[in-house]
């Protein structure tokens, strides 16, 4: 720690891994003569689930990053880190001993992003006799407050209208006119090509930054302590500084954003990156500001660089569905996470912690995920997510794998996308239906069908895809909900067609894969 001029000091300042913004709230009126800011390195941060070691090594590296420029401004820092043979292993427990020996007037933190870790802190903060201030956190277009508002008196949520307020609020893609730009809202429909049969051909290299010593010091940490955490470290190359991720942003704006738009939903064995952005790492630990993303996607329209679908479809999921999201949580909170409108019980594969099936498209999504830590969108939605949602998977054990393997997890926004949107736990909060389908839309999208043993047209049998065979059995054994939703008519109605000697074939099929009858591990 630097030295501290006052001998008493004012105000504690907290800040966590993922606030690591050196203009954040919780910085307002800091003066350095009296006032200090507090870090800590926390096991049970990597254990309470099983953070995966590139998940890990990117929050202690860029936290160590940040407090290296937090000392750069000769600011007092009080920085625990997690080889510290002291350290008490927690976040709550390493507070309690700097409020002690510290001693502070006040504590000050911007609002947190887990409901869990917010919990802890107040309680330590608490049981030291002082009172925490929390402050709003401006990272973000729109306020919990402003999320609650707007939902204020409305029989259903949905991302679309809170969308184009959000648009309409800043200004973003707005005409002169006061109408969006292009004439439409959303492009979304534009946005849902495959790269067909000759494939993505050259794609922009993935934007990497060599680990320097800081970083190379925490990977060798995370590989001897957390050696039997899911993943690797091999491929790690995240911004761990708030000017790596700038350089990043720029060069996701010139190289990959103008095909965005066109192929956001596509897929391509062996290919993690294709035209998506990887900013959201960066965007959740707040080395990058999502107004600095928008306003780089909106110049580039306007300079003509980047077609219009992209731009909307990128600046869609930041201003849209990110700040949607963290509405959701922080309104639903703590009882969303207990959420499990379909009762699925099962318990998740062991082989989503290896990679080891036989299914090419979930090895494919799985083995990239452990090695990068990272998937695209449709990925996760359509492919590891839409396979336990079919499988029955309980929400609360996928939501332990997503928020542990991925860089980009922090609750806030990992919980709804996971639980709500892509297991339907929360009975269409989030989501206006459940989003299933066959083997079949993953074999359009690009995935790796060709190569796979498994048939996506056929839904009974040996060779039939288990995408294909979950996803009849799914609609019958949810059909009187899904009859309810016009948006699952048409689904539900094929189930109609079906002779009861297909529906038995379908139901012994699927109820084998569940069982492990029929063995899915490599």
């Amino acid at each position: 720690m630097d030295e501290i001029a006052s001998p008493r000091l004012r105000n504690l300042v907290i800040v966590l891994g993922d606030q690591l913004d050196l203009d954040g709230s919780a910085f307002d009126g800091f003066d350095p003569a009296q006032d200090a800011v507090w870090m800590a390195e926390a096991m049970e941060e990597s254990t309470h689930i099983a953070s995966g070691k590139q998940r890990t090594a990117l929050f202690l590296a860029a936290m160590r990053h940040f407090a290296q420029a937090l000392q750069e401004k000769d600011w007092p820092l009080i920085y625990t880190r997690i080889d510290d043979p002291a350290n008490r292993g927690s976040l709550a427990g390493e507070l309690s001993a700097a409020l002690e020996q510290w001693a502070p007037e006040h504590v000050v933190m911007t609002a947190p992003g887990d409901w869990r870790v917010w919990q802890s802190i107040k309680l330590a903060v608490a049981a030291a006799g002082l009172q925490l201030e929390v402050r709003e956190d401006r990272h973000f277009f729109t306020t919990v407050r402003d999320f609650a508002a707007h939902a204020k008196g409305r029989k259903q949520l949905r991302l679309e209208f809170f969308y184009r307020e959000q648009r309409k609020r800043h200004g973003v893609l707005m005409a002169p006119d006061g109408q969006p730009e292009g004439g439409q809202w959303n492009f979304d429909a534009d946005n849902r090509e495959s790269f067909g049969a000759k494939g993505p051909g050259m794609l922009p290299p993935r934007s990497r930054f060599e680990p320097d010593a800081t970083t190379r010091e925490v990977m060798a940490w995370v590989n001897h302590h957390m050696a039997d955490h899911p993943g690797s470290l091999e491929s790690f190359a995240w911004p761990v500084t708030r000017a790596q991720a700038l350089q990043a942003l720029q060069t996701f704006v010139e190289e990959r954003l103008p095909l965005f738009g066109r192929f956001e939903d596509a897929l391509w064995p062996g290919e993690p990156w294709l035209y998506h952005s990887q900013l959201s790492a960066a965007l959740n630990l707040k080395l990058l500001r999502p107004q600095e993303a928008v306003q780089a996607a909106e110049a580039a329209y306007r300079a003509g660089k980047v077609p219009l679908a992209s731009a909307e479809g990128f600046i869609r999921q930041i201003m849209g569905w990110r700040e949607y999201v963290r509405g959701i949580y922080w309104t639903q909170m703590p009882g969303y996470l207990e959420r499990n409108a379909l009762d699925a019980q099962q318990p998740l594969p062991d082989w989503y912690w290896t990679g080891h099936t036989d299914m090419a498209c979930l090895k494919d999504a799985i083995s990239q995920t452990l090695q990068h830590g990272y998937a695209h969108h449709i990925q996760r939605l359509m492919v590891t997510g839409l396979f336990a949602l079919l499988l029955g998977v309980r929400p609360q054990a996928v939501h332990a794998w997503y928020l542990g393997v991925y860089v980009d997890a922090v609750e806030w926004v990992e919980l709804p996308n996971t639980l709500g949107m892509s297991q339907y736990g929360d009975g269409g909060l989030m989501a206006s239906k459940p989003y299933v389908a066959t083997g079949k839309y993953i074999q359009r999208m690009g995935g790796p069908c060709s190569g796979c043993r498994y048939d996506p047209a056929q839904r009974e049998g040996e060779k039939a895809c288990p995408f294909t065979t979950l996803y009849w059995d799914f609609l019958m054994r949810h059909e009187p909900l899904l009859a309810k939703n016009p948006r699952m008519a048409l689904q539900v109605k094929n189930v109609g067609r079906m002779s009861e000697a297909q529906r038995e074939a379908v139901v012994q099929r699927a109820n084998a894969i569940r069982s492990g009858e029929v063995g899915l591990a490599a």
